[in-house]
């Protein structure tokens, strides 16, 4: 049975990782509301503005659905400002936020827009080399504790974490053409 990747549909790049998933063998579908979250076997949380999405998962009660995702042990995937969504703390920030991984993230942390940048990255529990990324007013985390464990890093800086069924990326894996890091988000499923 190839797993449905629900990929929230609220605002930001989903269509980008509609457009990854759908060359990999998985059922990608948009999800805005908390049935078809419900619905899924994964779960990824895009990039766009974190505030924006937190808003709307909680006007929506999509927010609810995620929780309870995450206790039912299903695989949620948060890149860019759902990484910012998925952190217990972000810094100097008072946000609404899901506060389900044992880390504290920095907003914007890497500068704004015209500091965006592309480079690779060796990632623990992925082969054949270094996978290309894109930051785009990217956060990074400043410390993990607990079950986070940090699988890659960029000038000291953390950017990928897991904690049991959870994935965190600051960059975006959706706008390159690798689908390594997808790969290794659907083995969690």
């Amino acid at each position: 049975m190839t797993p449905r990747v629900g990929i929230l549909a609220l605002q930001g790049d989903f269509a980008e990782h509609l457009r990854a998933f759908s060359q990999l063998d998985c059922e990608p579908v948009l999800v805005k509301k908390p049935p078809d979250v419900l619905d899924c076997q994964a779960l990824v949380i895009p990039g766009g503005e974190s505030t924006t999405i937190g808003k709307l998962c909680q006007r929506f009660g999509v927010d609810e659905a995620i929780i309870q995702l995450h206790q039912r042990g299903v695989p949620i995937w948060g890149t860019c400002a759902g990484m910012i969504l998925l952190a217990k703390e972000i810094e100097d920030n008072d946000q609404w936020g899901l506060r389900l991984m044992d880390m504290a993230v920095r907003r914007n942390a890497f500068g704004r827009q015209v500091d965006s940048f592309e480079t690779d990255l060796a990632v623990v529990g992925i082969s054949n080399g270094p996978v290309p990324t894109v930051f785009i007013r990217a956060p990074y985390v400043t410390r993990v504790w607990g079950e986070a464990q940090v699988l890659s890093s960029f000038e000291d800086k953390i950017v990928i974490v897991r904690q049991e069924n959870l994935l965190a990326t600051a960059f975006h894996p959706e706008l390159t053409d690798d689908r390594r890091i997808q790969q290794y988000f659907l083995a969690m499923v």
